[in-house]
């Protein structure tokens, strides 16, 4: 009972300070700040031209509906891990640490609703994976 309490006011605390993923795997739950890319325009521009991404920051881009999304790396300055999240809030696929600079396109295939941008290597090195339950909060029609 007691850390189901303290998750609900941890939980709360997030609210609080804006936007955010909880992404709850194997290894226990992970949470990342987000910035909001919901606009056609916020979404375009996503990360270009970003010199850092502090830990435990991301953007989260936000489709109307399940699809299969495309990403490529023009004009971004750092690696990436791309978090696919379907509208059922699993995650769909992972690609991890795309090349800057690139017009390669990302995809796992799968249809999702949201894209979950964090630094290259994160997935890996906290464990997200395929499968994973993701939270939002904060973040409008999630």
């Amino acid at each position: 009972m007691r850390a189901a309490a303290a998750a609900a006011l941890a939980l709360a605390g997030c609210r609080d300070r804006g936007p955010v993923a909880v992404i709850r795997g194997p290894g226990g739950a992970v949470e990342v700040s987000l910035e909001v890319a919901a606009t056609p325009a916020e979404r375009e521009r996503g990360l270009m031209y970003r010199t850092s991404l502090t830990e435990g920051r991301g953007m989260l881009f936000v489709f109307d509906e399940d699809r299969n999304h495309s990403f490529w790396m023009k004009n971004t300055l750092i690696p990436l891990d791309m978090i696919f999240i379907s509208s059922d809030h699993t995650i769909a696929g992972i690609v991890v640490d795309a090349e800057p600079l690139t017009l390669t396109p990302r995809a796992v295939n799968e249809p999702a609703q949201y894209v979950l941008e964090i630094g290259g290597g994160l997935a890996t090195r906290l464990g997200i994976r395929a499968g994973a339950r993701v939270e939002l909060h904060g973040v409008d029609g999630s």
